[in-house]
């Protein structure tokens, strides 16, 4: 993760209702929320709806906020959380639309992960082999996604990953290992040129 000034001296200014101390916050971390809700939702307008999201709940629930972990660590946990609603929300919606599709045929919009896949963490040359990365991420178990995305895309260690998923280092290393298994199993030739280990 990258190193940022001691955000934690904004909480108690944000829970006297400080606007500048929350503006402060935002413009530090949000690249980061954005960037990891990103990885998630594949489009900008989403992750960006994902990022008001996510500060919107940390100005309402900054006094329930406890200190047990860093602030960083905090904000990653409700974007995961954010993002992995977002998903469920879209299934659902997908479903919705795909069952009344069968009934009305007038209904005939298509579905589809958008072509235009651009992520800022990724350089230019490599987006078309990151948007094939991504479309198979999306197929790991949302723990495995989790872990895969905490720590090889937006670059966390393992304990940092831990703490935000709230589980052991060790549980970390085991959704790692089995989602890089079922990263290969998927992409096959192709995964040896996109991993960096």
């Amino acid at each position: 993760m990258p190193t940022s000034p001691d955000l934690s001296v904004l909480i108690e200014p944000i829970r006297q209702g400080s606007e500048s101390a929350f503006r402060q916050l935002y413009e530090a971390t949000k690249s980061r929320v954005f960037n990891t809700a990103l990885s998630y939702v594949h489009t900008r307008e989403d992750a960006e709806e994902i990022t008001q999201d996510v500060f919107v709940e940390v100005f309402q629930a900054i006094g329930a906020f406890k200190g047990d972990a860093t602030i960083t660590t905090w904000l990653y946990r409700i974007t995961v959380n954010k993002s992995l609603d977002f998903l469920k929300q879209k299934k659902r919606q997908k479903r919705f639309a795909f069952f009344t599709s069968l009934f009305d045929r007038s209904t005939g919009e298509v579905l589809h992960h958008p072509t235009d896949f651009f992520h800022p963490g990724i350089a230019l040359e490599n987006q078309e082999n990151a948007a094939k990365l991504f479309k198979t991420i999306d197929k790991l178990p949302d723990k495995q996604k989790t872990a895969y995305i905490l720590t090889r895309i937006e670059g966390l260690s393992n304990t940092e990953a831990a703490s935000v998923m709230a589980v052991s280092v060790g549980a970390v290393e085991s959704l790692l290992q089995r989602a890089t298994e079922n990263l290969k199993k998927h992409l096959a030739g192709f995964y040896k040129t996109l991993h960096k280990p």
